[in-house]
C-alpha cells in the first residue's frame, strides 16, 4: 500500500496491485450471453428496394407476349436507325408530346403486382363493389317510399 499526498495536505491511500491476472480473476468469471432483439419489422421504403431488385431481373416473356409483341419489336427495329436523323427525332417529339414520354418512362417504373395478389385485389374489389351497389340501393329504397309517403301521401 502506498500513500499519497494531495495538493489540498490530505493523506489518500493507493492500492497498487502488481499482478493483472489477480485483479481479472476477482470479476465474474461467466458473463451470462447478451440477450438478441427480435428483428425490427421490415419498413415500406425496405420493401420497395426488395420489390426493385426483383424486378430488376430480366424476366420470362410469355409465349403469347413474345406473339403479340413481335410485329411492334420488327417496326421497331426497321425504324431505330432512322432516331440518328435530326428530322425524324423531331417528328417524334411532335407526335409523342412530352406527357406521353414521361407517362411511359414512370410506366417502366412501377412495380407491378404478381397474379396472385392481382386476384386477391380485383377480389377485393368486386366484393366492395356489391357491398356499396346493395347499400346504395336500400338507401336509395327507403329514401323513395318516405318521400312518396310524405310528398304524395299515397
Amino acid at each position: 500500500m502506498a500513500k499519497k499526498k494531495n495538493d489540498d495536505s490530505t493523506v489518500t491511500s493507493v492500492t497498487v496491485s502488481t499482478e493483472p491476472e489477480l485483479a481479472e480473476s476477482q470479476e465474474k468469471p461467466s458473463k451470462k450471453p447478451k440477450r438478441q432483439l427480435k428483428a425490427a419489422p421490415v419498413t415500406l421504403r425496405e420493401q420497395s428496394e426488395q420489390a426493385q431488385a426483383k424486378s430488376a431481373k430480366p424476366k420470362a416473356r410469355t409465349r403469347a407476349g413474345r406473339i403479340l409483341s413481335a410485329p411492334f419489336r420488327f417496326i421497331g427495329r426497321i425504324f431505330r436507325p432512322l432516331g440518328k436523323f435530326k428530322f425524324f427525332r423531331i417528328i417524334g417529339y411532335i407526335f409523342a408530346p412530352p406527357y406521353i414520354r414521361s407517362a411511359f418512362k414512370e410506366l417502366r417504373l412501377v412495380t407491378w403486382p404478381d397474379r396472385t395478389k392481382t386476384r386477391q385485389l380485383t377480389f377485393a374489389v368486386i366484393i366492395f363493389s356489391l357491398i356499396f351497389g346493395v347499400l346504395a340501393a336500400l338507401v336509395d329504397y327507403g329514401l323513395d317510399k318516405v318521400f312518396r309517403s310524405i310528398i304524395l301521401k299515397q
